[in-house]
């Protein structure tokens, strides 16, 4: 994993075990994502239809038991169910959130627009929500409230995706901000593509950016008490996302001449202050404690 990735230094505090099957998911779910964007890349989206039904395929060869017993495939063939399979297996992974996920990624091969918030939520939740709800499976938890979490935190970075990446999903054909806020704040397609930040552009991106705060504070208000040391990871990423909202509102919601993005040295410094916070200090280097190399309860290993 790239260190370019802002999910990089979140990952950088688990146990090395949980980090390979972080990193695992991460990279079988890259390419379920892959699948669509670059079949939009090549100008080749009919193509985009017969991968994803190959991932189908590789996800059930991931879970079946008995290889090739239901399916006749032998197993997973790509190097990503190949890596994948054995943490299934370890940390329990549930099938549905992988079915979910691919299934949002389809949804990319149709003309990519929401009427409404509502069917925008639909999305987010199966293409980022889903993530959440494997990843704490690995990272591991006590109180089921930390599922309600993982979706939250999902659809916070999700929005802040979204509106972080306006000007680059216009060029695939693709706009995910809802038809409804566009003609609420009086904006165009046009207007949006030809990249010139209005009042009116303003005032919807900054409407946009309002509403991914409002799950980013769900997840906090949500987040138990008794998993925050299990999540720490959850919280980094979520806190590099929130870095980035920030950007684009300081940036007065110019999304469209630069790529907005949070400076690696930075990424690092929030990782470092939310590990702190988090940790407790009788656990961090040098201070060990009891469970201080594994502290996920046993449960949820």
């Amino acid at each position: 994993m790239s260190r370019d990735t802002s999910f990089y230094y979140s990952f950088l505090v688990l146990p090395a075990r949980k980090r390979r099957a972080i990193v695992a998911v991460w990279d079988f779910c890259r390419a379920v994502d892959d699948a669509v964007d670059e079949a939009a890349d090549s100008a080749a989206p009919e193509s985009a239809a017969a991968e994803l039904s190959m991932w189908r395929a590789e996800l059930e060869a991931c879970y079946v038991e008995q290889e090739g017993a239901r399916t006749g495939t032998g197993g997973p063939k790509t190097s990503q169910g190949k890596t994948l399979k054995p943490y299934i297996r370890e940390f329990n992974l549930p099938r549905a959130p992988f079915e979910d996920l691919i299934d949002g990624v389809a949804m990319d091969l149709d003309d990519v627009r929401y009427p409404t918030f509502e069917a925008l939520a639909d999305y987010c939740r199966r293409v980022a929500s889903t993530v959440g709800l494997i990843c704490i499976e690995i990272f591991g938890y006590r109180d089921p409230a930390s599922r309600t979490y993982a979706v939250d935190l999902g659809m916070a970075l999700q929005l802040t995706n979204i509106v972080r990446d306006v000007a680059a999903d216009l060029q695939q054909g693709r706009l995910y901000l809802p038809v409804e806020d566009l003609e609420r704040f009086g904006v165009t397609e046009d207007a949006l593509r030809q990249g010139q930040v209005t009042p009116a552009v303003r005032d919807l991106l900054r409407f946009e950016c309002e509403r991914a705060r409002e799950y980013y504070a769900r997840a906090a208000a949500v987040l138990p008490r008794v998993d925050a040391r299990s999540l720490v990871a959850a919280e980094i990423m979520g806190g590099i996302y929130f870095g980035i909202l920030r950007r684009i509102e300081r940036a007065g919601y110019d999304v469209f001449s630069r790529r907005i993005r949070v400076p690696r040295p930075a990424r690092a410094l929030i990782a470092l202050r939310i590990w702190a916070r988090t940790v407790p200090s009788r656990l961090r280097p040098g201070r060990p404690g009891p469970g201080a190399q594994d502290p996920t309860p046993k449960a949820h290993r």
